[in-house]
This record gives structure tokens, C-alpha cells and sequence, in this order.
């Protein structure tokens, strides 16, 4: 290459990068695909609704964030490791009578919550779903059974430390407060109001197991 050449090559325009647009951020764009997922479930979610949601085309969505599947499963890390937080916080409530108030109160005020879609995604989305979607079906069902897990050690915690009568079925007690947290979830996405929800907490709290 002679110094004509050389010079040629630093002079040369820049281009502009192939793929994501500027200005496209990550986080940003996963906000945004999580409301969508959240508010259509996984299997009501198209690409067309996602691309016109983060405002980037199919390939840039493959390109950062893998396939549908995959931008899922993005989608719902960040909603348990966010949206959903005040339920591991719960779980550090000095009694278990406290742990399932703080639970079910929580999830009363963020089921109603109008700047979000109503109800929990992870209940939402694991209701129905074709051959296609049973992966991801399977695996919002493993979460809902680790949340019983958990209530139901949080109890056995409770019984060892003499705040639960010893004649409580921790497994039982831990589906009882599941379904009626699945129900709460299910019942705001009919508009069930926020006061509607606390009301059913209220009703759960008179059933508490007594010694």
C-alpha cells in the first residue's frame, strides 16, 4: 500500500454500525418487554407486540436478548429480582402470622397498583398454554411450587420456634396462603379493587391457626 492509499483509509467516513439502533438500552428494553409479557402472559405475546413495545426490529431483539423464550426468562428475572421483592422480605417477618400479613398486604397493594399491570405475572402466565409454551409453562409452575416450599419451611421455622401449634400442617398452611395469594392475583386482573384484596386479607388473618 503506497501513502496515497493510506491517506484514502483515514479519510474515510465513518459508517454506521449495523444492528441495534443508538441509543438502544438494555435495561430500558427490558422494562418495557416485561410489561408487555406481564400484561399478554408468554404465549399471548407476539414478536410484532414486542418489536413495536421495545421500538427495535426482530434482529436487534435476537442480537441482545436471545429468542421470545429467552427475552421471557430475562423478562422475569428482573420481575422477581424487582417488582416483586417485598415477598423475600416478607419471609424475614419476626412471626409467621407477620410473614403472611406483610405477604398477602404487599401483594393486595401490588396486584391493584394502576402503573403496573394488574395481577402477578408469574400466576398470569402459567394459566394456560399451548404444546408450544409448556416449557415456560413448567417453569412459572416450579416457581409457584418454590413459593409454597418456602412458606412451608418458613412455618416449620415457626413451629420449632413455638409461634405456630405443633398440630399445624406447615405443607397444608403453605398451599392455603398460595392459593388464596394465586386467587387475590387472579381477581385483580377482573378489577378487583385494592380494598376488595385487603378485605380478603383481613378474612384470611381471622383464620389464622391458633394454639
Amino acid at each position: 500500500m503506497n501513502e496515497s492509499d493510506k491517506t484514502k483509509d483515514l479519510v474515510k467516513p465513518l459508517t454506521k454500525p449495523r444492528g441495534r439502533p443508538l441509543g438502544f438500552k438494555q435495561d430500558e428494553a427490558l422494562d418495557k418487554a416485561l410489561e408487555v409479557f406481564w400484561s399478554h402472559g408468554y404465549e399471548g405475546t407476539s414478536m410484532a407486540e414486542l418489536t413495536d413495545a421495545l421500538g427495535i426490529n426482530k434482529p436487534s431483539i435476537y442480537a441482545a436478548f436471545g429468542n421470545k423464550e429467552a427475552l421471557f426468562r430475562k423478562a422475569l428475572a428482573r420481575y422477581t429480582g424487582g417488582p416483586v421483592a417485598f415477598v423475600g422480605e416478607a419471609m424475614k417477618a419476626p412471626t409467621a402470622r407477620q410473614t403472611v400479613e406483610r405477604l398477602l398486604t404487599g401483594a393486595a397493594e401490588f396486584f391493584s397498583d394502576k402503573s403496573t399491570p394488574n395481577g402477578c405475572m408469574i400466576v398470569q402466565g402459567a394459566l394456560t398454554c399451548g404444546q408450544s409454551s409448556q416449557t415456560i409453562q413448567q417453569e412459572l409452575i416450579a416457581y409457584r411450587k418454590g413459593f409454597e416450599v418456602n412458606l412451608s419451611k418458613r412455618f416449620e421455622l415457626a413451629k420449632q420456634q413455638g409461634d405456630l401449634p405443633q398440630h399445624v400442617n406447615s405443607q397444608q398452611l403453605a398451599k392455603y396462603i398460595a392459593t388464596i395469594h394465586q386467587g387475590m392475583s387472579i381477581q385483580a386482573t377482573s378489577g378487583a379493587t385494592r380494598e376488595e384484596l385487603l378485605a380478603i386479607v383481613e378474612i384470611a388473618l381471622k383464620n389464622w391457626p391458633e394454639s
